[in-house]
């Protein structure tokens, strides 16, 4: 893949992010949900200070520096982000870090809202930059597994 389209994905990408977080901002109040698949999923409007599931709360500052280090060394590291798997990992992740360091540049936190319950366990919330994040933590995981069995045949 060129590095246009590259780039172009990786936009469209954390601007489908910011949409989705600023319909959510004008349209749900905050803390208020909107049941979606009534005891499985709402669209719960939070906000998030810390890392994943909260930890590390009131660390903003901390996760600026973190987020614009990280990306700025995946791209420098290109070139190490070979094959498809991976280089879909890389698209996903660049959107992740980019859709929610904007967040914590403009709001001083990051805007959740996707929340899932299975019973009476209730995940925590999150957002689409979370997941391009989670999807390449996963793509990453599988290209590993793919490049053991290329060199053990």
């Amino acid at each position: 893949m060129n590095r246009l389209t590259s780039w172009g994905i990786i936009l469209l990408l954390a601007l489908l992010d910011q949409a989705s977080k600023m319909l959510v901002l004008h349209t749900i109040p905050f803390q208020e949900s909107i049941p979606v698949i009534p005891g499985f999923f709402n669209l719960t409007h939070v906000y998030n200070t810390g890392a994943a599931f909260g930890m590390l709360h009131d660390s903003n500052r901390f996760f600026i520096i973190v987020s614009a280090v990280a990306f700025i060394a995946l791209v420098l590291m290109k070139r190490h982000f070979g094959g498809g798997l991976m280089q879909w990992g890389w698209m996903l992740l660049l959107s992740g870090i980019l859709g929610n360091v904007t967040d914590r540049i403009k709001y001083g936190h990051v805007v959740d809202f996707l929340d899932f319950q299975l019973g009476s366990y209730h995940w925590p919330s999150f957002n689409v930059a979370d997941s391009c994040i989670c999807i390449a933590a996963g793509l990453f995981l599988l290209s590993s597994f793919r490049s053991q069995a290329t060199t053990s045949q």
